[in-house]
């Protein structure tokens, strides 16, 4: 059901929702981060590819048209995609001078296979299932990185924000469910779509401050884990 216009005024809802908790992120991160940090300009883009993302989301959900769309999926391929791409540079420490040209490698590499997604979406096939068997294979990697790192630092700190990495993975899974569970829209505007975007606000928050928590004790740069504070 319309509302002023709005195609799916819930999903625009949560999407800006979404899109604010990374705008916070990324302001805590400015705030809170030292420049100095090596994953801090990664941290930052993470953020402002969130809130593209959420942005081509809320358009799209406001009014479906063919550019709405595919700005929307482009939009959530690029998010998923620099998840991959940054996830490993922090879990196995490749910011260190020495693995900089694997990692100028490893740049290229995502950067020519989002290409090529985008090229076949647009230009051979607009194909759905291949998108989001693509989107779920990258964002499954993503999940079993973040997931090793919480095991190896929960197990070496014991400390409980060492495990958020996991908890947030679970979470997320978990409420991926809704797009696969559908069921008829309740009150003609909220369907399990936007619920699925619901579910993604708090998880984003509480990643940020994962990011903030981890730099800060992070041993290598000085910092004394005994000092950071669950």
């Amino acid at each position: 059901m319309r509302v002023l216009g709005v195609q799916e005024p819930f999903s625009v809802l949560f999407s800006l929702l979404n899109g604010y908790a990374h705008l916070a992120g990324l302001r805590q991160l400015q705030r809170e981060l030292p420049r100095s940090y090596p994953m801090t300009r990664y941290y930052v883009l993470f953020a402002y590819v969130g809130l593209f993302c959420w942005a081509c989301s809320s358009v799209f959900h406001a009014r479906d048209t063919v550019l709405t769309e595919r700005l929307d999926y482009f939009g959530a391929g690029a998010n998923v995609l620099y998840g991959l791409y940054y996830a490993p540079i922090r879990v196995f420490r490749l910011y260190r001078p020495r693995f900089r040209r694997a990692v100028r490698a490893w740049g290229w590499a995502c950067l020519a296979a989002y290409a090529a997604h985008v090229y076949y979406l647009q230009f051979v096939r607009w194909d759905y299932t291949y998108n989001m068997a693509a989107n779920v294979a990258v964002g499954a990697v993503t999940n079993c990185l973040w997931t090793y790192f919480s095991i190896v630092h929960y197990t070496k700190h014991k400390r409980f924000w060492a495990a958020w990495p996991g908890l947030i993975v679970t979470w997320l899974i978990m409420a991926m469910s809704l797009e696969l569970l559908d069921f008829p829209p309740v009150a003609d505007a909220i369907d399990a779509h936007a619920l699925w975007h619901a579910a993604t606000i708090l998880p984003a928050m509480w990643w940020y401050r994962f990011l903030i928590h981890d730099s800060r004790s992070a041993v290598e740069y000085g910092v004394d884990i005994t000092r950071v504070k669950a």
